[in-house]
């Protein structure tokens, strides 16, 4: 009986908990380290469980890198995996994490807005009001009467905007193996963070934190990756992004919890005008006749997704990998941005 395949939203909201979670461990594991060094150290925690794994499950993952790939990893490591995380653990150590929580909303919508604008994916008036509500948030979140932005707050922007172009970068690699993917990211930034930490004087901490900021960077940056470039590649970058919003209520709700962190004034109105933007993001849908043109590639798929066909002899019930072509199709159904569905629209 072959497994069901698990919804990608289900799949995208994962990745999000744990990143959101990162968040106030990652300003638990600050302290007087310096936050290029936490960086180093979370990737690389990242880039060694997911090398491990990809050792383990050799030969049953996706299609593999390719050297054509290098230019785009390239990109995902530099501003993802090294400038990002260095610029949000700064903001870290200037604001509460509640506040940093929140402030990194302002990812989806930069995602979004470099996916519709660089990328050409579909936007609909509903995904563009919900980023509105985001943005609207943000603003209310961060700016304090009489005394300007938050303290921290620009150094979250940068990370924002690091991640949503490594977001879109990703994309183009989301037929990639995802452990792969993540585990060569994870190992380079993580190496390079922490050589040039190290350079500029830091000090490793003792094997406990070394270990717990190792432990923090697989599940929150390294296991959410993987599970975020499943779910590119079966919903699109703009709509990923959507469902990855929801990480700062987990990171904000995690701050309260773990770092028994007080509430700020304006974080109510801020969760319900964000809130209210994800909403409409979660629930859009969109269908129309579309036509698919003849295509040759190698991803992850199933034959149970009606755009794979094929035959297979003895048959194939579950998912696997292999170089196969698609025939020009027209058809009508409710679809995302995937890796089959990357049209122009009116």
């Amino acid at each position: 009986m072959p497994a069901k395949p698990t919804s990608p939203a289900l799949i995208a909201l994962g990745s999000a908990a744990l990143f959101g979670l990162a968040t106030p461990l990652a300003k638990a594991l600050l302290g007087d380290q310096a936050p290029q060094l936490l960086a180093g150290l979370l990737y690389l925690g990242s880039g060694l469980a997911l090398g491990a794994a990809a050792y383990l499950r050799r030969g049953t993952g996706g299609s593999r890198l390719t050297r054509s790939d290098i230019p785009t990893l390239a990109g995902v490591i530099l501003l993802g995996g090294i400038i990002a995380p260095v610029a949000l653990l700064h903001g870290l150590d200037l604001a509460p994490a509640a506040t940093v929580s929140l402030l990194l909303n302002l990812e989806g919508v930069l995602t979004a807005l470099l996916a519709w604008t660089l990328f050409h994916e579909h936007a609909s008036r509903r995904t563009i009001a919900g980023l509105a509500l985001i943005v609207a948030g943000g603003l209310a979140l961060s700016w304090q009467p009489g005394a300007g932005f938050v303290p921290g707050a620009l150094w979250i922007v940068v990370a924002c905007a690091c991640w949503a172009a490594d977001n879109n970068l990703t994309q183009r690699l989301s037929g990639r193996d995802p452990v792969h993917v993540a585990g060569v990211k994870g190992l380079v930034a993580g190496t390079v963070n922490l050589t040039i930490a190290l350079a500029l004087g830091a000090r490793l901490p003792g094997p406990g934190p070394t270990l717990a900021a190792g432990a923090v960077g697989a599940l929150g940056y390294g296991l959410s990756l993987v599970l975020f470039v499943v779910a590119l590649s079966k919903l699109g970058t703009a709509r990923t992004g959507a469902y990855f919003a929801t990480a700062p209520f987990v990171g904000a709700i995690g701050s309260f919890v773990l770092l028994r962190e007080s509430l700020p004034q304006a974080f109510i109105v801020a969760s319900a005008l964000m809130g209210a933007g994800v909403w409409l993001h979660l629930t859009e849908r969109h269908g129309h006749v579309h036509s698919h043109e003849p295509t040759t590639h190698s991803h992850a798929h199933r034959h149970d997704d009606g755009h794979h066909d094929h035959v297979h002899e003895p048959a194939v019930t579950d998912s696997h990998t292999h170089e196969h072509a698609h025939a020009r199709s027209t058809h009508a159904h409710p679809h995302t941005p995937d890796l089959h569905h990357r049209h122009e629209h009116p």
